[in-house]
C-alpha cells in the first residue's frame, strides 16, 4: 500500500475515533434554586436542573446521596426540569448537584448548589463600616460584624452578587477589610453569623456603601426595600432578576460538528477508494506492458535463430 493511501486511511480512522469520543461526551448540566439559594427557615424552595433536549432522565444528589429522580417518556422534551419542592430546614440545607442521562450515558455532575437556611439563631448581628458609609474612590474600608450569641464563622454578602460570600472566623465579631474601593464596590451589604456553612443567623440590617468619584459626586446604588427577618432576602437573585440565560444548547453545535466530520470521513473514504482503483489500474497496465514487451522479445529471438541442419 502506498504511503499516501496509508495516510488517508489513518486520517479516516482518527476522524472515526473522534466521532465515537464525541458521542460519549455529554454536556455538564446547570442547577439553580427558586426563589433563591439563601432563604429563611421553613421557606419553600424549588431546585431546577437544565441539560439538553436529548435527556431522558435527571437525578438530584444531596451531599453524595441520591435525593430525587425525574423520568420522562419520549417524545416530550426534557431539557429543563424541576424536582419536588423542598421546605428548607436544618436537614435539607446543604449541597446539591444534578445529572442527566442521554443515550444510555450519564453526564458529569453540575456545579454544586449551596442551599443555605437563614434564621437559625435568635440573635441578629450588627454590621457597621469604617471610616463611614460614604468614601472616596480608592479608599480602604472595613466592615465590622458583631453578634451577642457566640458563634465561630461570619459571612459578608453584597446584595445581588451571585458569587461566594466573604468568610471570616471569630467568636462574637469579625472584620472584613475592603479596598481600594472602586465603583463596583458600591451597593448594599449584610452579614450573618454561623456554626454551619449551610445554616446561618438572621441577616443584619443593611449597610449601603457609597463611592465618591474624583468629581466629588456620589454614585449611590439602588437599594431594595428592607425585608423583615421572615422575608426572603434574595442574595442570589432568581433567574428573572438576574436576567438568567439558560445554558446554550451546545448539542446543536455537537451535531453540526459531527455531521461535518462524517462528511469529511466520507470524502476521505471516497478519495482513498479512487486512489486504490488508480493503483490497481496502474498495476494492471504495467503488467500488460511487461507481458507485451516479453512477447515481442520472444518473437524477435525466434526470427533471429538459425535454421537447424538436417
Amino acid at each position: 500500500m502506498s504511503p499516501i493511501l496509508s495516510a488517508l486511511l489513518c486520517f479516516g480512522l482518527c476522524l472515526s475515533q473522534r466521532i465515537s469520543t464525541q458521542k460519549q461526551t455529554l454536556l455538564k448540566p446547570t442547577i439553580w434554586a427558586k426563589p433563591s439559594s439563601i432563604i429563611p427557615k421553613g421557606t419553600l424552595v424549588t431546585i431546577w436542573c437544565q441539560g439538553t433536549h436529548e435527556a431522558v432522565e435527571y437525578a438530584l444528589y444531596f451531599e453524595g446521596s441520591i435525593s430525587a429522580l425525574r423520568r420522562w417518556e419520549r417524545p416530550r422534551s426534557m431539557k429543563k426540569v424541576t424536582f419536588p419542592t423542598l421546605t428548607i430546614t436544618l436537614h435539607s440545607a446543604g449541597q446539591y448537584v444534578c445529572l442527566y442521562q442521554s443515550g444510555g450515558l450519564w453526564s458529569e455532575p453540575s456545579a454544586p448548589l449551596d442551599l443555605i437556611m437563614t434564621g437559625m439563631y435568635n440573635d441578629t448581628p450588627a454590621l457597621s463600616v469604617l471610616p463611614g458609609p460614604e468614601v472616596v474612590l480608592g479608599a480602604n474600608v472595613t466592615f465590622h460584624c458583631q453578634i451577642e450569641t457566640q458563634t465561630n464563622t461570619f459571612f459578608l454578602l453584597k446584595e445581588g452578587r451571585p458569587s461566594h460570600p466573604e468568610q471570616r472566623y471569630g467568636n462574637v465579631q469579625a472584620v472584613f477589610p475592603l479596598g481600594p474601593v472602586t465603583t463596583a464596590h458600591k451597593g448594599t451589604y449584610r452579614c450573618f453569623g454561623s456554626y454551619n456553612s449551610y445554616v446561618w443567623s438572621f441577616p443584619s440590617e443593611p449597610v449601603k456603601l457609597l463611592v465618591t468619584g474624583e468629581t466629588g459626586e456620589t454614585s449611590p446604588a439602588p437599594v431594595k426595600p428592607t425585608p423583615s427577618p421572615g422575608d426572603i432576602w434574595d442574595l442570589c437573585p432568581s433567574t428573572m432578576e438576574m436576567g438568567f440565560q439558560p445554558a446554550p444548547d451546545l448539542a446543536l453545535w455537537d451535531h453540526t460538528s459531527q455531521n461535518l466530520i462524517r462528511i469529511g470521513l466520507a470524502v476521505v473514504a471516497m478519495v482513498a477508494g479512487m486512489w486504490l482503483l488508480v493503483e490497481v489500474w496502474l498495476k494492471r497496465k504495467k503488467t500488460r506492458e511487461r507481458a507485451s514487451r516479453a512477447s515481442g522479445w520472444e518473437w524477435r529471438r525466434f526470427r533471429t535463430q538459425r535454421p537447424f541442419n538436417i
